[in-house]
């Protein structure tokens, strides 16, 4: 597990900043791509939207998607992601878990940066705005049978500080954006809400994208494709879900 870690910064810290504005991989906390109190070579984000928390529930999902005709590079985990899973519309590329606390809307999601994390949606906001500063699309999708929806998010609580499974396998505790959210929307006698199905890693023309070819060379592991696991693309799709808002922001 060190060495993932060590990998996965070793790419972060390579990788830094080459798409500022706009979040590096994984969306997180922070106000920008540099700590806080140092000078920034990042091009300045506007203020994030704010969204009020009456059009969200506890226990919604938020899908974060770019259109398929935006410049995004392979070598970076966005543009990975969206190359291996986008159906040529809307690009799916991180899922997060909402959740409402008096009028604070929160996040719980797992990025390469800070693992599986909590902290305020207008924070997410920050790290996914775009190159042109605008905003890309979020849908809020909700369970159709919502009883236990609070139990669920208190679930994906428990997994708070695990870090980001850059290795894309299961049961190696660390966790990715939806395999938080699979494992957290357990019912009682561990019965899952979202299915499993084999990965793709490969983009459009049959090859691997470059980020996923320089991640998993760094962490001296085969590319894992076909094996099972889940991605936003299609999680979205899944039928236990309906669609709230197919743009939160507008």
């Amino acid at each position: 597990m060190k060495r993932l870690l060590i990998a996965a910064t070793l790419l972060f810290i390579a990788l830094a900043c080459q798409d500022a504005p706009r979040r590096l991989s994984a969306p997180g906390k922070g106000p920008g791509c540099v700590p806080q109190g140092e000078p920034s070579p990042c091009i300045a984000r506007p203020e994030p939207p704010r969204v009020p928390a009456g059009k969200i529930k506890t226990g919604d999902l938020l899908f974060v998607g770019i259109p398929a005709d935006y410049s995004i590079d392979e070598s970076d985990m966005d543009g990975a992601i969206s190359a291996s899973t986008g159906n040529g519309g809307l690009n799916l590329i991180h899922t997060a878990i909402l959740e409402v606390e008096r009028d604070t809307v929160w996040v719980i999601d797992a990025t390469i940066k800070y693992g599986v994390d909590r902290h305020p949606i207008d924070t997410m906001f920050k790290q996914f705005t775009l190159k042109d500063g605008s905003q890309p699309t979020y849908i809020v999708k909700r369970l159709r049978h919502g009883r236990h929806a609070a139990d669920y998010v208190e679930n994906a609580k428990a997994f708070l500080g695990r870090p980001y499974d850059v290795a894309f396998l299961p049961d190696n505790e660390a966790m990715y954006c939806t395999e938080l959210v699979r494992e957290s929307y357990r019912k009682a006698d561990g019965t899952y809400l979202f299915g499993n199905r084999p990965m793709n890693f490969r983009n459009a023309d049959g090859g691997f994208p470059i980020y996923w070819q320089q991640l998993f060379a760094l962490i001296g592991q085969e590319i894992p494709q076909g094996l099972p696991g889940t991605n936003p693309q299609d999680m979205s799709a899944e039928p236990v879900l309906r669609t709230v808002s197919s743009n939160l922001l507008k």
